[in-house]
């Protein structure tokens, strides 16, 4: 899978994060990430906005991490690996003992003791502080691995300009007025946002649903869909579920279907040609 729709799908669970945050917070607490939502949101902010979303626990702290990388390469990636994920042991991203600790409190005096029943030594003549520094590099690769909010893109400008409007011109100008690329450069805060959005635009364009039942016909936004059941939403906001079967005949609108069969085929040359094309529009 290329690596972009990976990105993608880190971005939607994101998303859902702030919009959970933002339903539950109080108008002061999370102002920011109310007004400016998820794309807008700088790396810090959408790493803080997962992270309280997923329950990750305390931030671990990144300096002791720093001094605890060495010690526990020397000591523990023998058995669990370089970054925790497992050798000739298991790996430590999903320990209960890991993610039940803040700041070493449990993992440092686990550590002195050790298990060696179990094949896990003991640590015993190790400082505190050491051992401390190695649970806050434990801390580290956890959120490595379950706050994709803290991913942060390197430069993307490095397509072709020529070649990103051909593509433009070729597979977009059938469904989009040249107006909508008016200015586009500059409507976002960078060329990650703008090539989030261009690839799967954010604003709101909702699927609809035309429902015909032996009992009437039902129409409205989609809130939920699957093989077996719809959720639409009225125009007075009112939602109702239809089980799917023979009986109910579904039509379903989306805006967004030419976006979805482009990434089908959408190679990263050209999702860099159209991006670095797309800048330009100022």
């Amino acid at each position: 899978m290329r690596y972009w729709m990976t990105a993608l799908l880190a971005v939607s669970v994101a998303g859902i994060a702030v919009a959970a945050i933002s339903q539950q917070a109080p108008a002061g607490g999370q102002e920011g990430v109310q007004q400016q939502g998820y794309q807008n949101l700088t790396s810090e902010q959408r790493a803080a906005a997962t992270r309280s979303f997923l329950g990750l626990g305390a931030v671990p702290d990144k300096a002791a991490a720093a001094r605890g990388e060495p010690l526990y390469v020397e000591n523990c990636s023998v058995c669990h690996g370089q970054t925790a994920r497992g050798a000739m042991g298991p790996g430590l991203i999903t320990s209960d003992i890991v993610l039940a600790d803040d700041h070493g409190e449990h993992l440092t005096p686990f550590l002195k003791k050790g298990t060696p029943e179990k094949g896990m030594p003991a640590f015993a003549t190790m400082a505190d502080r050491q051992l401390t520094d190695i649970a806050e590099f434990l801390h580290v690769q956890v959120e490595n691995v379950a706050n994709r909010g803290a991913y942060q893109v390197l430069n993307i400008l490095v397509g072709d300009r020529a070649k990103g409007k051909a593509y433009v011109e070729g597979h977009c100008m059938s469904c989009h007025k040249a107006e909508t690329f008016s200015h586009i450069g500059s409507k976002f805060r960078s060329p990650e946002q703008l090539q989030r959005n261009w690839i799967w635009p954010s604003h709101s364009a909702y699927m609809t649903a035309n429902v015909k039942t032996s009992a009437g016909s039902i129409s409205g936004r989609v809130i939920q869909i699957s093989d077996f059941r719809l959720t639409v939403a009225g125009e007075s906001g009112k939602t109702q579920t239809i089980q799917r079967g023979p009986d109910v005949d579904v039509k379903i609108d989306d805006p967004l279907v030419a976006h979805q069969k482009m990434l089908m085929t959408l190679a990263n040359d050209d999702m860099h040609n159209v991006t670095a094309y797309l800048e330009t529009l100022k």
